[in-house]
């Protein structure tokens, strides 16, 4: 299948050209974390002047009104330059941006970037971009409906759809991975390329990685209960992929102040690569209350991404009937307690609640990025809790998708490692042990 040819105007890869991506040296060594993604073609080249720098305090908040059914704050620049703007954000802190802007004049973004992805302690290495295109709910709404009707098949219907051969990554995924020390079985998972269905790379590569250049595995058209699920995955997928490419070049200005080499294009990374994975996650109503040590990181444990960015939806908590089945038809609800969701830890160290809003998408640093900085943009750590336990927890499930926007394997990210050789190690320890114990 070729690229999608509405992505930003690109010129399709067909399916049958070859590609040996270059080795692309990024940054000097560093020490490593836990996952990355990244990529290497040419396609697209965006770089806006350079921005005038913002003083790194924050001044205090103050309400302005409502927009997507969330209260945004804002509070002057105060560059020592002439950057009069002012910078907007969600009730939680996290700096946000209009869509409006990021297309007509991504230049003017420069001081929201450098808050959001910057080494302040305040920063949380994620923005979210609000005013999106008005299809976007509708797109949102129907794939993650699809991700609780995946998971309420029978066991047997959705072990057609799981690949071993490439440590699950490709496919559905259930209690394969390893966090916290053990299986993961709080979570679902629906693994696949939205950009391409078989990468043209060589079969050597293949074969070294297949992780990241397996062909896409996508339920039956007559399975019943997910039919569109493959339209409806690639429609979101490159939806959120287009935005992260045009917010990759807004970074640009930002980013190449900690790049080694400056003539790197972060557009060029994720566009030409690959490798790009989505990840559609169904979290299970939690059926007994937690152990005081499970309960802060309860749904997902606390983990960096492989990505360069990572691209989030808001997440869509459905109420089941008495009986889940694949028939049922759950009911979206508030979350089941104040303390479910996304958690983040700040670059000064602090754990922060971060509600995206419902019609937004938020994008966060991945530890890809981190490495071919040589540690100066930093990779976001982050958690999801279930939040206190009730009887009305056990029916309600989370839905939400991740979008893993990275390099091909041969792109060099320190002095020591690719992103495939820094990925190799991460799969081990997350994938490996867990089969060592089956």
């Amino acid at each position: 299948m070729s690229l999608h040819r509405s992505l930003l105007n690109l010129a399709p890869v067909r399916q049958g050209t070859l590609v040996q991506p270059q080795s692309t040296r990024l940054g000097s060594s560093y020490r490593f974390y836990h996952r990355s993604t990244l990529a290497s073609y040419s396609l697209i080249r965006g770089q806006h002047p350079d921005s005038p720098r913002r003083s790194s305090s924050l001044a205090t908040a103050t309400t302005l009104g409502r927009s997507n059914h969330a209260v945004f704050m804002s509070h002057p620049s105060t560059s020592s330059d002439n950057a009069s703007e002012s910078i907007r954000y969600t009730p939680d802190g996290a700096v946000l941006i209009s869509y409006r802007d990021l297309v007509r004049n991504p230049a003017s973004l420069a001081p929201s970037i450098e808050r959001a992805f910057g080494s302040d302690p305040e920063c949380l290495g994620l923005i979210v971009v609000t005013d999106l295109p008005a299809e976007y709910p509708n797109k949102r709404s129907r794939l993650l409906r699809l991700a609780a009707s995946f998971a309420a098949l029978s066991e047997d219907a959705k072990d057609k759809y799981v690949d071993s051969s490439s440590k699950y990554s490709f496919g559905w995924s259930h209690g394969k991975e390893i966090m916290n020390g053990k299986p993961d079985t709080l979570k679902g998972s629906y693994y696949a390329n939205p950009i391409i269905d078989a990468p043209a790379v060589s079969g050597e590569l293949k074969q070294q990685f297949p992780e990241f250049y397996g062909n896409n595995i996508w339920p039956s058209a007559d399975e019943k209960s997910v039919e569109g699920f493959e339209e409806a995955f690639k429609d979101l997928g490159r939806f959120v992929f287009k935005i992260g490419c045009e917010l990759a070049t807004a970074c640009q200005s930002f980013a190449s102040q900690h790049l080694s080499d400056r003539n790197t294009q972060l557009s060029d990374l994720i566009l030409t690569s690959q490798t790009t994975k989505a990840r559609l996650l169904h979290y299970f109503p939690p059926q007994q209350p937690l152990q005081p040590l499970e309960a802060d990181d309860s749904w997902c444990g606390t983990h960096l991404d492989n990505s360069m960015l990572t691209g989030l939806c808001s997440a869509m908590y459905l109420q089941h009937g008495s009986k889940v089945s694949a028939s049922s038809l759950p009911v979206e609800v508030p979350p089941p307690s104040p303390d479910a969701g996304l958690y983040i830890h700040t670059r000064g160290g602090k754990v922060v609640k971060v509600s995206i809003p419902k019609h937004a998408l938020a994008f966060q640093t991945g530890e890809a990025l981190e490495l071919c900085t040589a540690g100066r943009l930093r990779a976001t750590p982050h958690l999801v809790k279930a939040g206190a336990w009730t009887p009305e927890a056990t029916r309600v499930s989370r839905e939400t998708f991740a979008l893993f926007m990275q390099p091909d394997t041969s792109q060099v990210l320190t002095a020591d490692d690719t992103f495939g050789t820094f990925s190799k190690r991460i799969f081990a320890k997350h994938y490996d042990a867990a089969e060592a114990a089956s």
